[in-house]
């Protein structure tokens, strides 16, 4: 019964948000994009359809790639101490272990308590070990790299993500808004960044 559930939910958040910010076709298959990789994340993470009794641990399936994985190189560059840990961590993730993968991630943080690649990496691999969840911890994790990197768009830009994922869309739209204004006007990621804010503010002036 969990997996109906969860598609049911997922078309009724996507019903309510398409007709509170009256969002065009482009904008409706960016949102259905990300419920559809929230859904998915809680189905390898939840596992809601697995009965109350215990059973023989089964292969993980493999996680989908996380905006992170796909922009942290452009953002943060690469060939250096974080892109090695974070390239091992994706291993582990591409493997669905995300314990591993988080666990990975905070024993170079312990090495480099000072660098905020590998804080967001662990922000990023903290959520998707909740099954998309913004637990404490990964807020924690998300401010340290701000503090860490406060003229970098970067950590502001996933800690924005992770906030809209998790509903908080007003908070998501002022750590984007700061990102944007800290992100070179020729950076790859700018428009998309961009129409998430027209997103997000258009969903919130529709639900006053």
């Amino acid at each position: 019964m969990g997996f109906p559930i969860l598609l049911l939910l997922t078309l009724a958040a996507f019903a309510a948000v398409w007709r509170l910010a009256r969002l065009d076709r482009s904008g409706a298959q960016l949102l259905a994009s990300a419920l559809l990789l929230a859904s998915a994340g809680y189905a390898c993470q939840g596992s809601p359809g697995q009965p109350g009794s215990p059973q023989a641990a089964a292969e993980r399936p493999p996680l989908p790639e996380t905006a992170f994985a796909t922009l942290r190189k452009d953002m943060f560059g690469q060939f250096d101490t974080a892109d090695r840990w974070l390239s091992m961590s994706e291993r582990y993730l591409g493997q669905g272990d995300t314990r591993q993968a988080a666990g990975l991630i905070r024993s170079a943080i312990r090495a480099h308590p000072d660098n905020a690649i590998l804080w967001t990496g662990y922000a990023d691999a903290l959520v998707l070990h909740g099954g998309g969840m913004l637990s404490p911890a990964a807020d924690l994790a998300f401010r340290r790299a701000v503090s860490l990197a406060p003229k970098h768009p970067g950590p502001r830009l996933f800690h924005g993500i992770a906030l809209a994922q998790n509903g908080r869309l007003e908070e998501a739209e002022l750590r984007w808004r700061q990102a944007l204004a800290l992100s070179p006007a020729d950076a790859p990621w700018r428009q998309g960044l961009e129409r998430q804010i027209e997103m997000v503010a258009g969903a919130r002036a529709g639900g006053r």
